[in-house]
């Protein structure tokens, strides 16, 4: 019986459809960046708690979205004080706006929180205004 040679390719293949082990994941995490980490960290606790990626969200659907805080800014809509904060959940970001609000205790850059509504599109970014929301408890960061 003589041996086969295999190509490159093929066995290229073959490891990538067999499942990753412990230690293959493993060594991924210790080759991945942190940004990639705290991504598949984010659609993890969005998919446990039964929330939609923001990345399959559509105009006009009422959703329930999970994710971090990036960013909160005070902004003036027409001369009425709005509150903007960016939401991200490891896929893409959602402009989450309260109108009427200069601030609210607890929301603030780097907290988790799940926020649920209608999604609008404006100027090309998802936007939820005046959502209901749950923060999470600082504890689970």
């Amino acid at each position: 019986m003589s041996a086969v040679p295999r190509s490159a390719k093929a066995a290229k293949d073959e490891t990538a459809a067999r499942p990753a082990g412990r230690f293959r994941r493993m060594l991924g995490r210790l080759s991945s960046s942190q940004q990639d980490l705290e991504s598949e960290e984010l659609q993890e606790d969005a998919q446990a708690s039964g929330c939609t990626r923001i990345c399959d969200c559509g105009d006009r659907q009422i959703v329930r979205v999970a994710g971090t805080l990036r960013t909160v800014t005070l902004r003036p809509v027409a001369g009425v004080p709005a509150l903007e904060a960016e939401l991200f959940d490891g896929t893409a970001p959602l402009d989450v706006v309260w109108l009427g609000r200069r601030s609210i205790v607890g929301i603030e850059p780097g907290r988790r929180l799940i926020a649920s509504g209608r999604v609008s599109m404006s100027q090309g970014r998802r936007v939820l205004f005046n959502p209901k929301y749950e923060l999470r408890p600082l504890g689970q960061e």
